[in-house]
């Protein structure tokens, strides 16, 4: 177990030590049964539709480099993520050096190209019906969903998913980070890296999205994946889906996972049908949403086999989340720019989304 903790200094300067919690460790091939690229050839036959693609060196070092210009890569079918700025030549009579003069700069920087890569990742979008979200051996790149005119992680071509992962900190885990957990740390980052695209489904409702938690292969958790937002229909299902959950992790997830100790999130479809999402360790990284890591121990050392299911039950119960935005002083949202045309696809999206059924006829 890996003590949380911190040092503070009181009003009358005596320095008192601060238990938060208690984080479970594990060891690395917990971590790594975990990688969407070792379990869904498993369970493919319950989860959703993925094509995986193992990513060349070069390709990790750009979404690793910290240092260099973000550029985005250049596509070889002209696709650009984000809108180039209307082009205006007489704005730009103002600003022309003559040749010879001292203030010439040096010739920008080249985007990278990744031409095979970026052939492979068309097919497999176009396989996967025309759009995809992404995700590394772990994690998705959510925290930089802002940059989507949708908001969202849909993606419909290379440059998008290119956008998405290098405007990303949470992949900074899979790049550098997945074993700092693990009592038995030898390296940084797995010997190989894939990329997983996954099936777009627009229908896809948030509080249909679940966390359980296994310890010792035994179910003693089960928590709402979205804790921002309170549904009322949670509360009306509660007792129907307690007995979805247990059958679902009985039939298909116990003994065929090889960890005792880990959790997996699930998705449960209106026709009560179970998709499995993905597989995280117990502990570490992995929020424990509306538990803490000390409870669900608790919850396993208890003698009988039930498990606590755990929803928000009012507006009052709303967990903060990680919410992102970009800085409004990086934008350029003068008429003809880029972010102009992004802001306004922004708008049209939203509109599109909250426009009620009789006015979408």
């Amino acid at each position: 177990m890996q003590n949380v903790w911190k040092e503070v200094e009181t009003e009358k300067g005596c320095r008192v030590v601060l238990f938060l919690c208690i984080i479970p460790r594990m060891k690395v091939e917990d971590v790594n049964r975990c990688q969407i690229q070792d379990w869904y050839p498993k369970f493919k036959s319950i989860s959703l539709k993925t094509i995986l693609h193992e990513l060349p060196e070069s390709f990790i070092q750009y979404l690793d480099e910290d240092s260099a210009p973000f550029l985005l890569p250049m596509s070889m079918s002209s696709e650009d993520a984000l809108p180039n700025r209307v082009h205006h030549p007489e704005d730009e009579e103002d600003f022309e050096v003559s040749e010879g003069s001292g203030d010439e700069s040096e010739p920008p920087p080249q985007p990278p190209c990744f031409p095979a890569l970026e052939l492979e990742i068309r097919k497999s979008i176009e396989f996967l019906g025309g759009a995809v979200f992404p995700k590394l051996n772990w994690s998705s790149p959510k925290d930089s969903a802002w940059i989507s005119s949708t908001g969202t992680l849909k993606c419909t071509s290379f440059s998008d998913i290119a956008l998405l992962l290098r405007s990303s900190d949470s992949i900074v885990h899979d790049l550098s980070h997945a074993y700092d957990s693990c009592t038995d740390k030898a390296v940084s980052r797995p010997q190989k890296l894939f990329l997983a695209l996954r099936k777009w489904y627009p229908s896809l409702r948030p509080e249909m999205e679940f966390r359980c938690f296994v310890r010792g292969d035994r179910l003693v958790g089960v928590s709402q994946r979205e804790v921002t937002a309170y549904y009322p229909v949670l509360t009306e299902r509660k007792d129907n889906l307690e007995d979805l959950f247990l059958d679902f992790f009985l039939t298909n997830i116990k003994g065929r996972f090889k960890s005792e100790n880990y959790t997996f999130d699930i998705y449960v479809t209106k026709d009560g049908w179970f998709k499995l999402l993905d597989f995280n360790p117990w502990g570490a990284f992995t929020l424990p949403l509306l538990f803490t890591w000390d409870e669900l121990e608790q919850l396993s050392n208890e003698k009988d086999d039930g498990f606590e299911f755990r929803i928000v039950k009012s507006n009052c119960a709303v967990r903060p989340g990680l919410k992102t935005a970009v800085p409004y002083d990086y934008l350029d949202t003068s008429p003809g720019s880029g972010w102009d045309q992004f802001l306004r696809n922004a708008n049209e999206e939203l509109l599109r989304q909250t426009r009620s059924p009789e006015e979408k006829q």
